[in-house]
């Protein structure tokens, strides 16, 4: 029986790629999923799995940096969300990749090149050009943008993962235990807290309004007051309106 680990910091994506490969392959036993890079590594020491399915970024170590310390006979395929990295070198037969979310008629292909390649005994060489190529176009993928501010957000809608342009979002917002990401077409939930987006977003493009709430400036529509005499925004493509705390209140200073 073929044996494969999936390695992705984001529980959904590792159950949805597990799930997906179920289907496409069957007989494929998972014998380990890794939330991180060195739990990846720790668990190939253990488990000795011939497929490696490795997310690009992942905390403590990333796909690239796992794949260099996995057994040189480990297929390994990268799940990556950046399609214009690494294409010429993945098309040159370095190694195979998949894009997030997993399409499964792409998976279907990763599945049907794997099985060759473990029928003829071969494994793509881990050096020479091809592979420093693949290397070196990876680990761009690793660097922030120029702006250093994230420019995409990987979020959760029902039980399939979405990558989100953040100049598309209208407004976050906390709602329990996830942030609420919403546009115009829709809205979506993510794990990570709205003082870490703080940090994380252009505060030229997004301004906290409220301890729960950040909005894109450049998606409001008007801001009024309502009976209460609290400011209310509202963002184009949407009926929602958001409140603006008397602590954020500063920042329409004009009304």
């Amino acid at each position: 029986m073929t044996t494969a680990l999936i390695a992705d910091d984001e529980r959904l994506m590792r159950e949805q790629l597990a799930g997906r490969l179920a289907v496409a392959w069957p007989e494929l036993e998972i014998v380990a999923l890794a939330p991180n890079g060195k739990e990846a590594v720790k668990l190939a020491d253990e488990t000795k799995p011939q497929i490696a399915f490795l997310d690009i970024r992942m905390p403590g170590l990333s796909g690239i940096e796992v794949a260099a310390q996995l057994d040189e006979n480990t297929h390994i395929v990268f799940v990556t969300a950046y399609d214009e990295y690494a294409i010429d070198a993945f098309d040159r037969g370095a190694i195979d990749y998949l894009l997030k979310p997993v399409d499964p008629e792409r998976l279907a292909r990763t599945v049907a090149r794997l099985k060759t390649a473990i029928e003829r005994n071969t494994t793509a060489p881990r050096e020479g050009e091809i592979w420093a190529t693949l290397m070196e176009k990876l680990s761009s993928a690793q660097k922030p943008p120029a702006s250093g501010y994230l420019q995409w957000i990987q979020a959760s809608i029902g039980e399939r993962l979405e990558f989100i342009a953040t100049n598309e979002v209208l407004f976050f917002q906390a709602a329990d235990k996830y942030t609420r990401v919403v546009r115009a077409n829709g809205e979506a939930l993510i794990r990570k807290p709205i003082y870490e987006l703080v940090g994380e977003l252009d505060p030229e493009q997004f301004w906290q309004i409220h301890r729960s709430s950040l909005v894109n400036v450049k998606a409001i529509n008007d801001v009024t007051r309502d009976v209460r005499g609290h400011l209310m925004i509202r963002l184009k493509g949407c009926d929602e309106r958001v409140e603006v705390s008397r602590s954020y209140s500063h920042r329409f200073k004009q009304m």
